[in-house]
């Protein structure tokens, strides 16, 4: 029997409520999951019991309520700390999501007079990214070349969608490289990137890394003390969390020398008007009221997906984690079949091409047909019900480097079925019908 024999992942569809819905009076069927994953019951009854029974702030109070709820939102970092693998709690800081995680480590990178030892990036350094980039990977860091007078530069990639490393290797070697941006999983093509190789030869030039894992948080097992990235960040919402919610993992060492980002309740010390100090990790990059329910929520699923692999909250850390790992494997061997299976029945569609057809890549399928625009297909397929995304996906420079200005792109998770594999593709051959 192998690991991943004793997780059943048809059963666990039934976990998810708003897949037995209709839309446009068809049975549901969502294959938009690199955008937001569905929530499942348990996530939806912590949610539930939260607002009900423990409402409060927390860190501040001393009355039931809030110990309720502190105890609850610290329970919740702990568990995303197991999920990564962090050295420590401390690294780990809640965000809205990457796109906040990321602009927050551009904003401290741009250096403060107060912290005169922190590393910065100043004028005339590298900031090398990928072609595969999501605009939040992109734009943050441009904001700060600009603030600064750096100089953001592109790491190409091949026609199939891979990272060329021999041009990133070479790009390395300009002695001015301060920072390097890599997605872990691309959310147009679903290339997996090498990023622990990656850092390594980034680290080797004494450049900082950051690694956008939105799309890998869902699906693999991640280890953030392996691949020794610098700065890590998840966007939880698809990992069937509430939206709103983000984590930015960072070492420790960088997060304590880093000035703040934002000012505010919670992540002071003292404060006068001559001078203020600042918290320890983590509340030194959470000002303000934080999104409670949401961090309780990220704990609920993740404890889901533990239960998934047999482990509950009573196990212990290494059971958890030994149930992530069965999980993920389940997961990730269920969402390359359905992808494969995807890939092989929409090839046999004239006029249709795939976009990103790198070997391992994870459960993505982008698309474009000869006869029509990715907006009509994915309009003409949510007619049946059925949920695509359709655009540039916040990847603008890719789409240019690809020659499309768009695609259409189904994105799995370990709820969906083959079924349903044949309702997309008899939908697509429906749009080719009409548009021929």
């Amino acid at each position: 029997m192998s690991q991943t024999a004793t997780v059943d992942l048809v059963r666990a569809r039934a976990d998810f409520p708003i897949l037995a819905t209709e839309a446009n009076g068809h049975p549901l069927v969502y294959l938009d999951n690199a955008a937001t994953s569905q929530k499942p019951q348990a996530v939806l009854d912590v949610l539930d019991h939260f607002w009900k029974t423990e409402n409060a702030n927390v860190h501040r109070g001393v009355h039931y309520l809030s110990q309720l709820a502190t105890r609850d939102f610290d329970r919740a970092r702990e568990t995303v700390r197991l999920f990564l693998n962090a050295s420590s709690s401390r690294e780990v800081i809640l965000t809205k999501g990457c796109t906040e995680g990321i602009n927050l480590v551009a904003g401290c990178l741009a250096g403060s007079p107060a912290y005169p030892g922190a590393p910065k990036i100043g004028e005339g350094d590298e900031i090398l990214l990928s072609t595969m980039e999501h605009h939040s990977n992109i734009v943050p860091w441009q904001i700060l070349a600009q603030r600064v007078g750096a100089t953001v530069r592109p790491i190409p990639i091949t026609d199939e969608g891979e990272i060329d490393l021999e041009a990133y290797r070479s790009m390395l070697k300009s002695g001015r490289v301060k920072m390097v941006g890599i997605v872990h999983v691309s959310n147009s093509l679903g290339t997996v990137n090498p990023i622990k190789e990656m850092v390594a030869l980034a680290h080797e030039v004494g450049a900082l890394t950051l690694i956008d894992g939105a799309q890998a948080g869902p699906h693999r097992l991640i280890d953030v003390q392996d691949i020794d990235a610098d700065f890590y960040t998840l966007s939880c919402h698809k990992i069937y969390a509430p939206t709103g919610v983000g984590i930015l993992y960072g070492k420790r060492s960088l997060l304590d020398a880093l000035p703040p980002y934002h000012g505010g309740g919670d992540m002071i010390h003292t404060v006068s008007f001559e001078k203020t100090t600042y918290a320890a990790l983590p509340a030194k990059y959470e000002a303000g009221t934080p999104n409670i329910a949401g961090m309780i929520g990220l704990g609920a699923a993740i404890d889901y997906l533990i239960s998934l692999g047999g482990a509950s909250p009573l196990s212990t850390d290494a059971e958890r984690r030994q149930a992530l790992g069965r999980a993920f494997d389940a997961v990730g061997e269920r969402e390359h079949l359905l992808m494969a299976a995807a890939t092989d029945r929409l090839l046999e569609i004239p006029g249709l091409r795939i976009t990103g057809t790198v070997p391992g890549k994870a459960g993505i399928v982008s698309f474009t047909l000869a006869s029509a625009h990715p907006h009509d297909i994915g309009t003409i397929l949510d007619q049946s019900g059925i949920a695509i995304r359709a655009g540039h996906h916040c990847c603008m420079p890719l789409m240019r480097r690809l020659g499309v200005s768009a695609t259409a792109r189904a994105s799995f998770a370990f709820y969906n079925t083959f079924e349903e594999v044949d309702f997309l593709a008899q939908g697509v051959e429906r749009v080719t019908e009409l548009f021929s």
